[in-house]
């Protein structure tokens, strides 16, 4: 990448995934940085190689935001073709693109490249190990952007909901209204990340790169871990919800139980730590997500504001 374009020279702004819970984030905290071009699965199919192309050479972007991934894990283990086409082959693709436009990849990945066995949390250097379908093509993303060069950032994150799509915290507040108990994972930790930590801190990181705070290219390209603070698992992330949720929403919580992922197999293997250190995030660009426990509160908040 030879160029960014000038903070006093609005750039345009491709976003794809647009309507999936990050992209709708990303929207938002983008909006006043420059003209977006905002493009769901409707607008453009991203295993077919000549849309993604023509998306985006019609938009002509200096920012590349991609926020689409093909996330259902456990599908993934019975279509890995179609996984791979859209969390490894399209994001090269884009890699490709955007070092020919001069313009600058944001590309999101997966806490789950990382088989677990680790005890203390995983850095960027660490050997990506993949338990599944979904792990392993989202880590074929990462290498193919690396791989293409250019002007690029991977944020590795985790556990990402908010108070739309299809997520963890919705479940729970949909089960917790039908049933009475629930049993819940206790032996996976991780780290809840909000679509909309993500994207503010994604803005933030941009933002930098605009205002010439950051140098060169090579000085910031790479890939980095982005998640909200601490770390919980399934379990207590659940406690949490209905903690919060009981007297927001007046409804009496269901009894949890915590079980191992033994008792709850599933088609697609976890890893039992994904827990990400974010030092390298923070040293990089002196930036910070919310604990866990804060951004659930503004999560939960919001979603009592839309009802």
């Amino acid at each position: 990448m030879n160029e960014i374009p000038a903070a006093a020279n609005p750039p345009r702004i491709l976003i794809l995934g647009s309507a999936g819970q990050l992209g709708r984030e990303l929207g938002k905290s983008f909006a006043g940085l420059g003209p977006i071009t905002a493009l769901d699965r409707a607008s453009v199919d991203l295993a077919d190689p000549a849309q993604i192309r023509a998306a985006v050479r019609r938009a002509a972007p200096q920012i590349i935001l991609n926020a689409a991934a093909y996330t259902a894990v456990d599908r993934a283990e019975s279509e890995p073709d179609l996984a791979r086409a859209i969390n490894a082959d399209a994001p090269r693709i884009l890699a490709e693109e955007a070092r020919d436009l001069h313009a600058l990849l944001v590309h999101y990945s997966t806490d789950y490249v990382f088989d677990g066995s680790k005890t203390s949390p995983w850095i960027e250097t660490d050997t990506p190990h993949p338990l599944n379908v979904y792990g392993a093509s989202k880590l074929a993303g990462e290498q193919a952007v690396q791989n293409v060069g250019g002007g690029f950032l991977i944020f590795r994150t985790s556990w990402v909901y908010g108070p739309h799509g299809n997520n963890f915290l919705l479940t729970m507040l949909r089960l917790g209204r039908e049933q009475s108990r629930l049993s819940i994972v206790d032996d996976q930790i991780g780290a809840p990340t909000t679509a909309g930590e993500l994207a503010r801190a994604t803005h933030a990181v941009v933002a930098g790169i605009l205002a010439g705070r950051c140098g060169a290219p090579a000085h910031w390209s790479g890939l980095y871990h982005m998640t909200c603070g601490g770390s919980v698992s399934w379990f207590g992330f659940a406690q949490a919800i209905f903690a919060r949720a009981a007297a927001m929403f007046a409804f009496k919580p269901p009894q949890l139980v915590p079980i191992s992922t033994s008792g709850f197999p599933r088609p697609a293997v976890r890893p039992a730590n994904s827990v990400l250190s974010n030092a390298r995030l923070h040293s990089r660009f002196g930036l910070q997500l919310a604990p866990w426990e804060s951004a659930l509160d503004e999560a939960l908040r919001l979603l009592a504001q839309a009802q």
